[in-house]
């Protein structure tokens, strides 16, 4: 059987660009017989003996249909075969369904250049050819802008995946993929190309798995339960209450009662002769109403800085103004209220798992010591804080997410550009659900507030999930760079299907079949939507998350004794 495809598939006087010796002669790969606008179906021939156009049909990569001025650059998304039997002698015709992404021009001093979106449509007939070598670096050429390689195209290994640093991080970032696709390995690469290049960037790393100490043995300081100092005056209002009542209901008046001991314990200590303000609030200020009570207390703030400005106060004096009020003849409060609320400060305050928040804590007098820790000023060549949250108790985790990603906004706010501080978050999903419900509202807030307003201060936020179907969209939305390793949730491809644009939507139909380390990089910080493998780390600087080949990465093994210990048991 003799096809009448193969002449008109092949027959084409286009001069081939042969990338090496190898290759067949040939770059004509078919014809184009329908087109709509945005897509493209050509009509080609494969066999099974001798030279095959197959290698150059595979799902994901790119051709190029010449139209004589320009040439268009194309992504395969679908084939299929015409016929329902195979023939291993002779030519097979095949369709094939292409994705028009933009077209390489020639620029008046003859060089040509890629330009995204397409001036002019491909006619019927119109010869699809192999892609050009030069064409296709052309296609993830940032042009202009600086860029840093981190891995390279998966179509050709020889062309170098760059992003620009400057774009992936002023408009923020996110890296989604499933377990086990080398996602953290991805996030150290990107992390460490980051800071090479932007000497003034400092990166406050939330690690929920304390995996990222053992990535920067060069770079970053690690601060884990043992190290940390989160005094607990550093903790807003909201933030406080959710450390204190999370687990257990609160009553009704304990709330409000913790706001009023907070704010009379901050104006004891403020007094040089340590003048008793509480007695002077109970004789007078308990008997009146509740919103004369806050004005007086308004009143004290005012000389003093606002309610919930990171100011110093002691936690015995929060326990001497409750037992004050639960000794004054006419209650304010129910004591039953007052003395359920001690109860759990003193549980807190004893529990040496909350050592971070009240062992050390009045030994600092600012929060700059504080601020000096964490977001590494000065530095000391090393830019990267690995903040471990896996080691605090659960309780308090999003409470500490809230205060460090506060701090950070206000830092760079602060600093007014000269400190620039990029927020990784990973595991985004258990910090910013996409259910409103669900979270702890402060640490929303406080994330929200850097992708929204981030840029304009210098502070940066990197969003890193497995389970982006679970994360809020609004958050995602702020992430002007994408990188989509495998994933194979339908509703998590359907938030990444949303979030790229439609020029290369076909590429997510793919996104379940990646393989491991390769990614799906699409937005601002890339120059059009790539397919690309993530550079091989060296082994000292991958992530590892407790032991790896049976060792103990860093340390010595711990023994029972430390375990219990950090199990609060």
């Amino acid at each position: 059987m003799q096809l009448p495809l193969k002449n008109a598939a092949f027959h084409t006087d286009v001069q081939p660009d042969r990338r090496d010796s190898q290759q067949p002669p040939e770059r004509a790969l078919g014809r184009v017989i329908a087109c709509d606008g945005s897509r493209a179906t050509i009509l080609s021939a494969v066999s099974t003996d001798g030279w095959q156009a197959g290698d150059a049909w595979a799902i994901g990569q790119m051709i190029s249909i010449n139209l004589g001025a320009s040439r268009i650059v194309a992504l395969v998304y679908k084939l299929h075969a015409i016929d329902a039997a195979w023939y291993d002698t002779e030519e097979n015709p095949i369709r094939v369904e292409v994705e028009l992404l933009g077209e390489v021009l020639e620029n008046t001093d003859g060089k040509p250049r890629f330009q995204s979106g397409i001036t002019t449509f491909p006619s019927i007939g119109a010869v699809a050819h192999r892609i050009r070598s030069g064409d296709l670096a052309l296609v993830h050429n940032l042009g202009d802008r600086v860029g840093v390689e981190i891995g390279h195209v998966t179509q050709d290994a020889s062309i170098p995946a760059t992003v620009s640093v400057q774009d992936m991080l002023s408009r923020h970032f996110a890296l989604v993929g499933t377990t086990g696709v080398g996602k953290s390995s991805a996030v150290s690469l990107l992390l460490r190309r980051a800071v090479s290049v932007r000497p003034r960037l400092r990166v406050l790393i939330l690690d929920p798995h304390n995996e990222y100490s053992s990535a920067f043995p060069d770079l970053a300081l690690t601060i884990d339960g043992e190290s940390l100092d989160l005094p607990f005056w550093m903790f807003k209002q909201d933030e406080l209450a959710d450390v204190v009542f999370r687990g257990r209901a609160a009553l009704d008046d304990e709330p409000d009662i913790l706001r009023e001991v907070v704010s009379a314990a901050r104006a004891r200590y403020r007094q040089p002769n340590g003048q008793d303000l509480t007695r002077d609030l109970g004789s007078s200020l308990l008997k009146r109403p509740l919103d004369l009570g806050v004005s007086r207390q308004s009143a004290d703030a005012q000389q003093a800085g606002p309610a919930d400005a990171a100011t110093p106060y002691r936690i015995k004096d929060v326990f001497t103004v409750i037992d004050e009020l639960i000794g004054l003849h006419e209650q304010r409060w129910p004591r039953a209220a007052l003395r359920s609320l001690k109860v759990r400060l003193e549980s807190l305050h004893a529990d040496p798992r909350y050592r971070f928040m009240f062992g050390r804590a009045n030994m600092y007098e600012t929060v700059a010591p504080i601020l000096s820790q964490v977001f590494r000023i000065p530095m000391h060549g090393r830019p990267i804080t690995a903040f471990q949250l896996g080691g605090l108790p659960s309780e308090v985790v999003n409470a500490v997410a809230s205060v460090l990603s506060r701090l950070a906004f206000d830092l760079a706010s602060a600093s007014q550009g000269a400190c620039e501080i990029l927020v990784l978050c990973e595991e985004a999903h258990r910090y910013v659900p996409s259910d409103p419900k669900l979270g702890f509202a402060p640490t929303r807030q406080a994330l929200a507030r850097i992708a929204k307003e981030g840029r304009k201060y210098g502070a940066y936020l990197g969003i890193v999930t497995q389970r982006p179907g679970e994360l809020d969209p609004t958050i995602l939305s702020q992430c002007s760079t994408i990188f989509a390793m495998r994933l194979a949730n339908e509703r998590d491809q359907q938030i990444i299907r949303s979030a790229i644009s439609d020029a290369s939507a076909s590429t997510i139909n793919f996104l379940s079949s990646i393989g491991n380390r390769e990614a799906i990089a699409f937005g601002e910080g890339v120059a059009t939507t790539m397919r690309m493998r993530f550079a091989q780390l060296q082994p000292h600087e991958l992530p590892a998350m407790g032991a790896r080949g049976g060792e103990v990465m860093g340390r010595y093994e711990p023994t029972l004794d430390d375990m219990v210990r950090r199990m609060g048991a």
